[in-house]
């Protein structure tokens, strides 16, 4: 059963001594009584995984995770502290592009320098060098020193060479966001060519449309710490959870998992479960705050005269999770609830949504809506809910909200808060602009000499 897979990671902890100073590293060596002088660090705590060969893996956290410190040990750039970890298959890896290059070498010295350093002969690595040099597409320099190139074309030349060796295994840490956009797409497809040509593929990134739509399976890592792994949409919920500083609702999901069997996603009589813990829960009226479980900006600019007060808010998914990630072409959820301080005849309750710039890029509100908004008294609660299709691309933008009104045709705001929360689009498919139309598309091909 060994031979099935490509990677064995078993009990790896790395750990790294840390030093208020740099003088207690020689006190702590030249001590007679082995007194030490650092704080051990786990970069790694005990984790366990395997990759089958043939298969898309991704490794997803937050930054200081241990993500990239578990490929550096799969890679043998690092050595574990305790553990083990098996490879079988020839590794092609781009974790530092370009790492292993020789500034003073020109960019052939280099490819056949590090063809060499993975096991390939001069022979092999002639009849590689073609598909290199088209990959990269950086023309003449080639033939030039690498310390006379561009960050791009070291990039492109690295990329190509680490992609191009026919690898039995290909590692990637977040390699996949260089280059301008073309080489991305040409990078993917390349990335596509291999995985459906049966290259065990281990992966990090941040990008999570591209971890839904490459990987069969998803390992979450946390401080260190193994979480979690199963199936990639699964996965990303849960890490939607850690980014949220939802950790109770996280601890509760695992423990879900774990009461069945080892399975890692929820069977039918799960989901009965996790639902009426949910339902009991909510009608106890121990729900908190929504704003709890999401990131909200503590710098955030807020104003108004008062009389009424933006006190909870949130950002549901499709699915109903409270969360800052959203995925492009689902329906999401705005949640304002809004206490009021005074009798208001006609409030007007609105969102925006804007770019890192400042740039509105979509909003509405109840008077634009047509909403029938009732008078308030003071001491009432409106709960507003907005829901809408995600058609932003991916990336990363802000969501402001208020209360507002019209008094003897004056605008006044009762309370406005601006960027009061970021938004992170995740998508597998980003088109031209700010936003996907949606278009769907016919093509009808007539063959020469057919009518």
């Amino acid at each position: 059963m060994a031979d099935e897979y490509a990677i064995q990671v078993k009990d790896v902890t790395k750990i790294y001594k840390l030093y208020d100073k740099p003088i207690d590293r020689l006190k702590e060596s030249l001590n007679p009584l082995h007194k030490n002088y650092h704080k051990d660090f786990y970069a790694l705590n005990h984790i366990s995984f395997q990759v089958k060969k043939g298969e898309t893996v991704g490794i997803i956290g937050t930054n200081g995770s241990g993500k990239s410190t578990i490929l550096k040990i799969i890679t043998g750039v690092l050595t574990p502290t305790e553990g083990d970890v098996q490879v079988k298959g020839v590794i092609s890896a781009l974790l530092e592009l370009g790492a292993g290059f020789n500034s003073d070498y020109t960019g052939i010295e280099n490819i056949y320098m590090n063809g060499t350093m993975m096991g390939f002969t001069r022979k092999e690595m002639d009849a590689k060098l073609q598909d290199i040099l088209d990959f990269a597409d950086i023309g003449d320099f080639v033939y030039q020193p690498v310390k006379t190139y561009s960050s791009g074309m070291f990039v492109r030349l690295a990329f190509a060479l680490a992609i191009n060796v026919d690898p039995e295994i290909l590692i990637v840490d977040e390699a996949l966001s260089v280059g301008d956009v073309f080489f991305q797409s040409k990078c993917y497809r390349r990335m596509d060519e291999i995985r459906k040509n049966g290259t065990t593929i281990l992966m990090v990134t941040h990008d999570m449309g591209s971890i839904i739509k490459y990987c069969d399976k998803v390992v979450l890592l946390n401080k260190g710490e193994f979480i979690a792994e199963g199936e990639p949409g699964r996965m990303v919920d849960m890490y939607k959870k850690i980014l949220a500083g939802q950790m109770d609702s996280l601890k509760e999901e695992l423990e879900e998992m774990n009461d069945f069997s080892g399975e890692k996603a929820l069977e039918d009589g799960k989901e009965q479960l996790f639902e009426k813990k949910k339902f009991e829960k909510e009608a106890s009226g121990h729900t908190g705050l929504m704003k709890d479980k999401i990131t909200i900006n503590a710098s955030r600019t807020e104003y108004g005269d008062g009389r009424a007060e933006i006190f909870d808010l949130g950002l549901c998914d499709e699915r109903g999770n409270l969360t800052n990630l959203l995925l492009k072409g689902e329906m999401f959820t705005i949640k304002e609830r809004i206490r009021f301080n005074a009798d208001i005849q006609a409030p007007i309750f609105t969102y925006t949504i804007k770019d890192k710039k400042g740039t509105d890029l979509s909003g509405t509100n109840t008077m634009f809506e047509g909403t029938d908004i009732k008078p308030v008294k003071r001491g009432d609660v409106y709960d507003v809910s907005f829901k809408q299709k995600m058609t932003l691309q991916g990336g990363e933008y802000l969501l402001s909200m208020s209360c507002t009104g019209f008094e003897n045709g004056e605008h006044v705001v009762y309370h406005r808060l601006y960027d009061v929360a970021n938004i992170t689009v995740i998508s597998n498919k980003n088109t031209v602009g700010v936003y996907d139309m949606e278009s769907e598309v016919e093509t009808k091909l007539t063959r020469a000499g057919e009518s």
